[in-house]
């Protein structure tokens, strides 16, 4: 007998590919709950989504998680078994500009689907988080006991309330909740205006790309298909009421360096438009990832010099398609 689940933001870039690798692994009923918003092409995600419309196991409901009464039908039909929540205003500089946008979304969006998730009895509920939460920390790697009260963008603000209001529903109504805080993902299907994607279209136009301070600054990037490991392990984890996981390559890649495998991959050079920092942006993130070793069995396998090349080879398709 198959399962039933939901996830929020499904047609998304990490949504989709978690929806398709549920109805490859055979054992799901998976609904999803996307709005379509304009924040990037609302054409993308219908794209992410177009190979499963067909599938008698997979249902989309067109639905803001800001409407309690838009959610409620999902929850009526689906029962089910666990809510995989990834349904966010995302990025930090837009947040600067649009807070109340992402507060109502991130964060009374996040109570809606915990309301529902207490009202409906759903057994699990996977959060995810992100490495903002962990602010212009010096110390690394993160890890996911360190204090995150400093967080120093809206965007990174709603994901520590998100989880505090996790944690307070796993308290006081007994569900199994587990927050995931992604590190800067990447692979096909991208966020058109995340920097790898973003990046690779500059460059193989020819524009410049915009360059951020120095060059110097690192992330933790982490191949979507790592990320897809790790929530699905995730979602079968029951051994506390709350818990939180780092999902990363606990590996840092500096900007020049990224840049360098983009140029390498697409065979053309970046020109480069250097800008002062930004205010929000870290220095850096780098996860501890020990803890989703141990519990989760996480067990990241690409490497940004094998992930890059396989990003540009769909960028390439996509880009001619």
């Amino acid at each position: 007998m198959r399962k039933s689940i939901l996830v929020t933001g499904g047609a998304g870039f990490i949504g989709s590919h978690l929806v398709r690798y549920l109805l490859e692994e055979g054992s799901w009923d998976v609904s999803v709950v996307d709005n379509f918003n304009d924040f990037y092409s609302p054409a993308c995600k219908r794209q992410n989504v177009e190979s499963f419309l067909d599938d008698e196991r997979f249902r989309l409901y067109e639905a803001d998680i800001r409407d309690p009464r838009s959610l409620r039908s999902a929850f009526e039909n689906g029962r089910f078994d666990s809510v995989v929540h990834l349904a966010a205003r995302a990025g930090v500089r837009p947040s600067l500009e649009q807070p109340l946008e992402y507060a109502e979304t991130n964060v009374s969006g996040t109570v809606n689907l915990l309301e529902m998730s207490k009202d409906f009895e759903v057994p699990r509920f996977v959060f995810g988080s992100s490495s903002s939460v962990y602010g212009s920390r010096c110390e690394v790697p993160f890890r996911e006991d360190d204090d995150i009260s400093k967080p120093i963008s809206p965007y990174a603000a709603t994901k520590v309330a998100g989880e505090a209001i996790c944690s307070t529903y796993a308290h006081l109504y007994g569900l199994k909740i587990t927050a995931l805080r992604f590190f800067t993902v990447y692979g096909a299907c991208q966020r058109p205006d995340l920097a790898i994607h973003k990046f690779a279209r500059l460059i193989s136009e020819g524009k410049p790309i915009p360059v951020f301070g120095d060059g110097t600054t690192r992330r933790d990037y982490t191949y979507v298909d790592d990320i897809i490991q790790g929530v699905r392990a995730a979602i079968d984890y029951e051994d506390t009421d709350y818990e939180v996981f780092n999902l990363g390559e606990s590996d840092t890649v500096e900007l020049h360096e990224l840049i360098s495998l983009l140029e390498k991959s697409l065979e053309k050079k970046a020109i480069i438009d250097r800008k002062p920092m930004q205010p929000g942006d870290v220095p850096q993130t780098y996860a501890d990832i020990s803890k989703a070793r141990e519990l989760l069995r996480y067990d990241p396998q690409t490497k940004i010099q094998d992930g890059i090349p396989k990003f540009v080879e769909w960028f390439l398709e996509s880009s001619l398609s």
